[in-house]
């Protein structure tokens, strides 16, 4: 009885078609204009790092909380899956802390006491000697990075494994998805829309608070011995400095950018260079000393993240059809920047109680 539309399917659809195909009544079809396997500027999932790094104040930490919770099992249990643990280190400097608690994007990663120092296994904080030049404190802890390669395919694996169905198509109107149930679906057809960016030019949505944050990073093969964010560069506010390796062969990201409004597709040559240098500056492990031309690059590349201003959209709401009356019961799920991966199961979750709630039904969440 359900459709899962999705402009990309990305990290966020996948995972909330997965957790509505565990309930056997819930017919799930996925539309999407990119599955993975293809690379563009529009579909961010296989751009992203990806990690679990907090980023949300605590009242909204639940999408976080919960997701963690669920891909830490997947990388205890699930090879398959491609991902690994790896510590993390975070390293902060005063100046970069906002005047207002929440006006930041990161605000949670750098905090001095953050709420999640309880849920990550072997935190603790980084002795004076430990901590970055320049920087003025920082901590480590246990966290894990995702080959996103191997992790989209084989999220659609297990969907495929639920009897999900998958098409490619380009859906101009919310409300339009509902044409591609199929007879599977019987009379009942809720919409999930996690169209990310796309909701920006979504016919029924047409969100004006989407923008792109503009990511740019360069994949090298070269590893790094832990996972890197710092709290802010001296190359300007669009640009940061962290570093992921991705788990089974993946390559290691060095990033980046965070460049809102910016709709450029392209690799900048000069914003690639600072950010190779600032990689080597926090981690000359990568090359063993011998600087950029140490580093052995596979790709540049560069994703849009879809930022929403005043945060993710998880709601449902009725929308009118195009053409000939009536209304279509739809989820939205969309909105989540940078988040994506480490906000997904989370997200999902709520994607699940809300079409419960549409349908009359009274489980909760798988």
């Amino acid at each position: 009885m359900i459709l899962s539309n999705s402009g990309s399917a990305g990290v966020v659809g996948l995972t909330s078609a997965l957790l509505l195909s565990k309930d056997p009544e819930n017919a799930v079809t996925v539309i999407a204009k990119f599955m993975p396997g293809d690379y563009d500027v529009e579909y961010t999932s296989p751009w992203a790092g990806a990690n679990v790094l907090p980023m949300a104040i605590e009242k909204d930490s639940r999408w976080e909380r919960r997701t963690w919770e669920h891909l830490r099992k997947l990388t205890e249990s699930e090879p398959a899956a491609g991902i690994h643990f790896q510590n993390a280190r975070i390293y902060r400097r005063d100046k970069d802390v906002p005047d207002q608690p929440g006006s930041h994007f990161y605000d949670a990663l750098f905090a001095k006491e953050p709420w999640y120092k309880t849920m990550f296994d072997q935190y603790r904080e980084l002795s004076p000697e430990e901590v970055l030049a320049a920087h003025d404190s920082g901590c480590e802890f246990k966290s894990l990075c995702i080959n996103t390669q191997l992790f989209l395919p084989w999220l659609v694996s297990q969907c495929l494994k639920n009897g999900v169905v998958f098409k490619r198509a380009i859906v101009e109107h919310v409300a339009d998805a509902a044409k591609f149930a199929g007879d599977g679906h019987g009379e009942q057809v809720v919409v999930v829309n996690a169209t990310g960016l796309g909701a920006l030019k979504l016919g029924g949505v047409e969100d004006k608070a989407m923008v792109p944050a503009r990511g740019q990073i360069v994949l090298v093969r070269n590893e790094s011995p832990f996972m890197v964010a710092t709290s802010g560069t001296e190359d300007g506010e669009a640009e940061a400095c962290y570093i992921m390796t991705r788990a089974a062969g993946g390559g290691t990201i060095l990033g980046g950018t965070y460049d809102k409004g910016n709709w450029n597709p392209n690799p900048e040559p000069n914003i690639a260079m600072r950010i190779m240098k600032r990689a080597l500056e926090v981690c000359p492990e990568l090359t063993g000393g011998k600087g950029i031309e140490g580093l052995d690059i596979i790709r540049h590349g560069v994703g849009l993240r879809p930022l929403r201003v005043g945060g993710v959209r998880i709601e449902k709401e009725m929308v009118s059809l195009k053409e000939g009356g009536g209304e279509v019961a739809v989820v939205h799920n969309y909105g989540h920047a940078g988040w994506g991966y480490q906000g997904s199961f989370g997200c999902a979750e709520r994607v699940v109680e809300l079409v419960n709630e549409i349908r009359g039904k009274n489980t909760a969440a798988a």
